[in-house]
């Protein structure tokens, strides 16, 4: 189940509602049970063979002080350089999954995060907007 927006404006919806229909396809020809990684795999073919701009375990930089911090954060996809994509395969997503893609979207200063669950019963996914 997603979310509702239709009454709402967000960053890059049309790229969202591609992006959301490819999740729907992997999961409809994959189905549930398989780990993080083959999604992961599946997606980047879609993404690869349409033409879609991506970048896969995007690297990213904490800045404190104007010190780099020893340890990164890395993005499961970064897509056209507008939408982060985080992918789990899990039981249900929990706060610190919401809070994951928060801390991506505020080091890159990207608009939109997407937050992808394969999981046992259905497609999951959240719309994550970084508030300015």
């Amino acid at each position: 189940m997603g979310d509702s927006y239709s009454d709402i404006d967000y960053p890059f919806q049309e790229e969202c509602y591609l992006l959301i229909g490819i999740m729907m396809e992997i999961h409809r020809i994959l189905g549930k049970g398989f780990s993080e990684i083959v999604y992961k795999d599946a997606l980047e073919f879609e993404l690869r063979n349409r033409n879609i701009n991506y970048e896969r375990e995007r690297e990213f930089s904490v800045n404190y002080k104007g010190t780099i911090l020893k340890h990164k954060f890395y993005a499961d996809f970064v897509v056209d350089d507008k939408v982060i994509i985080e992918v789990k395969s899990k039981s249900e997503l929990i706060n610190e999954h919401y809070a994951q893609v928060l801390n991506y979207l505020a080091i890159s200063k990207l608009g939109i995060g997407l937050l992808i669950n394969f999981n046992e019963k259905s497609l999951q996914y959240k719309r994550i907007i970084r508030s300015y």
